[in-house]
């Protein structure tokens, strides 16, 4: 097959999404918003066991933490750990280091799971590109139907650590001209975190050898407004 790039090209827009977090800022669990690259996954909130903290908990836990964070002064006792030393059944949080605030062991556990989720906790809304192909269709009747272009690969948009919910997809030249957009519906899947998704977009992929990518593919993430990295990728190619 033979590809030529034209540069107003019109993308087919084929296929259905392919199923796979409101953000909240640090206080009341309430209102969505884009806090930068540390914005939580809907459900959770900053946990600010010091300033800074901003490790995505459930907002019992940040309520807990700040109780305890009130209450360290009156579970120290001088003992063979300093001044700092826990009265009996407390133990050091240990959030992060040097975090000598004394809980319950239960509530260090916590920590440690909180702190080992961190990442997966978040709306870094990460997007990958990846290719397939139309199969010839069965008439049923023995034959198939096939054409010219069912060889050449498309484009299909992936993505995960989006909120659950609605993400916006985009494919634009490096001029910023809108060349392709659709939507998805983002969802818990297995071995992804937050929400993730596939969207086969109809886009032929143009990628060849010492030709340059022409364009980028983003998606936002509708709750949060959060933006994904930006993904070059080559289209606008005839099929001939």
């Amino acid at each position: 097959m033979k590809r030529t790039l034209l540069g107003l090209a019109t993308a087919t827009i084929a296929g259905l999404a392919v199923t796979a977090p409101v953000t909240l800022m640090a206080g009341p669990a309430s209102a969505g918003g884009d806090f930068g690259p540390n914005t939580c996954l809907e459900g959770y909130v900053w946990r600010e066991a010091r300033t800074g903290d901003v490790v995505c908990v459930t907002p019992a836990t940040r309520t807990q933490t700040l109780a305890d964070n009130a209450a360290k002064a009156s579970r120290w006792t001088s003992g063979p750990f300093g001044p700092h030393t826990c009265v009996t059944g407390y133990v050091w949080r240990e959030a992060f280091t040097g975090d000598d605030v004394c809980v319950t062991p239960a509530v260090r556990s916590q920590a440690k799971l909180d702190n080992g989720k961190a990442a997966d906790r978040r709306v870094s809304a990460r997007l990958w590109i990846s290719r397939y192909t139309v199969p010839p269709v069965d008439n049923g009747d023995g034959t198939s139907t096939s054409t010219s272009v069912d060889d050449i690969p498309r484009l299909k948009i992936n993505g995960d650590h989006f909120n659950i919910g609605q993400v916006r997809l985009y494919i634009r030249y490096n001029t910023g001209r809108l060349y392709w957009s659709g939507t998805v519906s983002a969802s818990a899947h297995s071995g992804y975190a937050g929400g993730s998704f596939g969207k086969k977009t109809g886009v032929f992929d143009c990628a060849a050898a010492g030709k340059a990518a022409n364009a980028y593919a983003q998606a936002q993430d509708v709750v949060s407004g959060r933006w994904s990295p930006r993904l070059p990728v080559r289209v606008g190619c005839a099929v001939l």
